[in-house]
């Protein structure tokens, strides 16, 4: 029984997640911002679509969710804490919570920072954390609405997730948070060694993502940081960084 994760790209640099429950054909999509090229997969893939998951509200994750609902007549689970800011939910979320997709479960994990209400979903089959806009290859989100004591906090819970998880976030923004990275552990051989595949995989035109999380221990920054303290002074200099 396994849950395996295939990459949309859509919009300038965003990924859509196709979900599937292999063992029931089971399918989730995560985060689709636009319907069309998330409709066109599902259709490719067999036409299932049981399930809508969304790790926050931002309209870069959510706004093709209703004309996938009324086409496919799936359900859309959400937080709780952003009900309002979402599309309608069939199912608000807490931390915890479980939740099926076919014979795979899911647990849901409260990650504030980037917004108030942001949530990822952790398939153990499969090892798929699908974590929006908390945790990105090399990189984390933007504090917006959050605090870095938060974020911290919320980045913690992900990294204490097992070494083979497969990291499936929100954006393709692993190269240029891999410049950052280097600015400040240019010594780090993890870092050199994952950057020197992201420039191949960018290079060919393919994907970063998913990111196994036992490389992202060792070459992400943000997952290196010892505080709270010094996640701030991280975050604070990547968000003027210009390199």
């Amino acid at each position: 029984m396994t849950v395996t994760a295939t990459p949309i790209p859509i919009l300038s640099d965003n990924y859509a997640w196709l979900l599937t429950d292999e063992e029931s054909g089971a399918v989730a999509l995560v985060d689709p911002a636009v319907a069309e090229p998330c409709r066109d997969t599902v259709h490719a893939r067999g036409g299932r679509l049981d399930l809508i998951l969304l790790t926050h509200h931002h309209d870069d994750h959510i706004l093709g969710t209703d004309a996938l609902r009324a086409e496919f007549g799936c359900s859309v689970f959400g937080a709780r804490a952003d009900l309002r800011r979402l599309p309608v939910l069939d199912r608000a979320l807490i931390e915890n919570d479980t939740i099926e997709l076919g014979a795979a479960q899911a647990r849901v994990i409260d990650t504030p920072g980037h917004t108030r209400g942001h949530i990822a979903f952790y398939f153990p089959q499969g090892g798929i954390l699908a974590c929006g806009d908390t945790l990105f290859s090399l990189g984390c989100g933007r504090l917006i609405e959050g605090s870095a004591e938060e974020m911290f906090a919320s980045l913690a819970k992900l990294a204490a997730l097992p070494d083979d998880t497969l990291i499936c976030c929100g954006h393709e923004y692993t190269e240029q948070n891999g410049r950052f990275a280097l600015s400040v552990d240019a010594a780090n051989p993890a870092l050199l060694r994952r950057m020197a595949e992201v420039h191949r995989l960018r290079k060919a035109h393919l994907p970063t993502l998913p990111a196994r999380l036992a490389e992202e221990r060792a070459a992400n920054p943000f997952l290196r940081a010892t505080s709270a303290v010094e996640f701030a002074r991280l975050r604070a200099a990547k968000d003027v960084f210009r390199g």
